[in-house]
């Protein structure tokens, strides 16, 4: 079977370029998560999941749940997805639109893990440092994860920095166990 981001980008270029030329990415960004928090509830999963539906009849029933939240466009656009079986594929269309949103907009979401909270002055130095390196607008969502004993990890795209203390003494013993 192909692979999920292989059949996901269809559909997200598809949208991604609807979204463009109607000028509503923040709208398909809202209804496109809201979707996703949808369809990952275990009732809807469940539901998404059974044979005695019609595919049809899925993908209206999702539009119907989330109604109030979504664009006038997105019940077209589930449709397309049932009918080819594709409802199961929403979070990764979802994410590969919204990477190609940072991309147009020159946007970079860092997510950083840190043994202890980040100060205002840390957190704005990383920003500028990421800035600079990757020629983009950087947001940055911190949070703290004590077993990380120091450091930080660094999720800014694809690309992680292991800077922990954790990260360091498992690199340090998987040296030791293979020599």
């Amino acid at each position: 079977m192909a692979e999920v981001a292989t059949l996901s980008r269809p559909y997200a270029n598809a949208i991604f370029g609807l979204a463009q030329e109607s000028n509503s990415l923040e709208a398909w960004s809202t209804s496109l998560s809201v979707l996703v928090a949808t369809s990952g509830d275990t009732d809807v999963q469940t539901m998404l999941n059974s044979p005695d539906l019609a595919a049809a009849d899925k993908a209206n029933k999702l539009a119907e749940l989330c109604a109030d939240e979504i664009n006038d466009e997105a019940n077209p656009f589930l449709q397309a997805l049932a009918e080819h079986d594709r409802l199961l594929l929403l979070e990764e269309v979802r994410n590969q639109f919204e990477a190609l949103r940072a991309e147009q907009e020159r946007t970079l979401d860092v997510d950083v893990v840190s043994a202890f909270d980040l100060t205002e002055a840390q957190s704005d130095a990383l920003k500028a440092s990421l800035q600079k390196k990757y020629d983009r607008e950087v947001s940055i969502a911190s949070r703290t994860d004590a077993s990380l004993i120091g450091g930080a990890v660094i999720r800014a795209g694809d690309i992680v920095i292991d800077g922990s203390v954790r990260g360091r003494l498992t690199k340090l013993v998987e040296t030791l166990v293979q020599k």
